[in-house]
């Protein structure tokens, strides 16, 4: 009796004992997975939009390779649904596919950047979109305490929340779509219309009841004044005359 009781003891001893050791294994926490921006954007919420076109443009795919396969750290502005909400209807639609790319990249920096090195970075910001030397996809940020202020030449607007960040990757929400000169940029203004031509003014036509007298018009009436005065000076010669035999007779 004394032999079955030890063990049966033995055997409960063992059975907890496997069970507490399955029991601490199913609870171990799984090890990390690859960085997915789209998963850091989807636990933020309230990014449906931009996670849609990170993945119609594949650059979701672009960024999750670089933040898994190199050393090299990004930085995201996270517009939020109602920033893309915002825009006047139809804006999205009317970009072509390579444009919608580029706006996506206008939100990517492609090194890592924390809140307290807002302070301290050199402008423009280099994003994803493309160079900055012509001027076309300018982003300036400056930070003035806690606050981070962002300006594209188009839209202003600052960081609201700072979504994600590892030693890799650092996602901030802002409230705009920041929206580049390149794309959205006012049109080129139309060239200054050149000096008005100048035109000679018309002298006003003389009234239909008055008709302007022709050069050979002036000259016949010159002619008539100058032979009526004759005629008058040799009638007044014939009178003075006349009068002199008559007071002489």
């Amino acid at each position: 009796m004394e032999s079955f009781s030890f063990l049966a003891i033995t055997f409960l001893f063992l059975l907890h004992s496997t069970t507490t050791s399955i029991a601490q294994t199913t609870t171990a926490p799984a090890p990390a997975g690859p960085l997915n921006v789209t998963a850091v954007l989807e636990k933020a919420g309230q990014f449906n939009t931009l996670i849609r076109l990170m993945k119609s443009t594949q650059i979701a795919d672009q960024i999750n390779n670089q933040l898994n396969n190199s050393n090299t750290g990004i930085t995201i502005f996270a517009p939020t649904d109602n920033a893309f909400s915002s825009l006047p209807p139809g804006t999205l639609n009317s970009l072509t596919d390579q444009q919608k790319v580029s706006l996506i990249q206008f939100h990517v920096i492609p090194t890592l950047i924390t809140m307290s090195q807002f302070q301290t970075v050199s402008n423009p910001l280099r994003t994803q979109a493309g160079n900055t030397d012509n001027g076309q996809f300018p982003l300036n940020v400056t930070s003035a305490g806690n606050q981070v202020n962002i300006s594209t030449g188009v839209v202003n607007t600052t960081v609201s929340n700072s979504l994600y960040s590892d030693n890799k990757l650092a996602v901030y929400q802002v409230d705009k779509v920041l929206l580049p000169l390149a794309i959205f940029g006012s049109a080129a203004p139309a060239p200054a219309p050149g000096p008005a031509s100048s035109k000679v003014k018309k002298k006003p036509t003389a009234a239909a009841d008055e008709p302007t007298a022709s050069p050979k018009d002036a000259v016949d009436a010159s002619s008539g004044f100058r032979l009526h005065w004759i005629i008058s000076e040799m009638w007044i010669l014939s009178i003075v005359i006349g009068s002199f035999f008559w007071l002489h007779l």
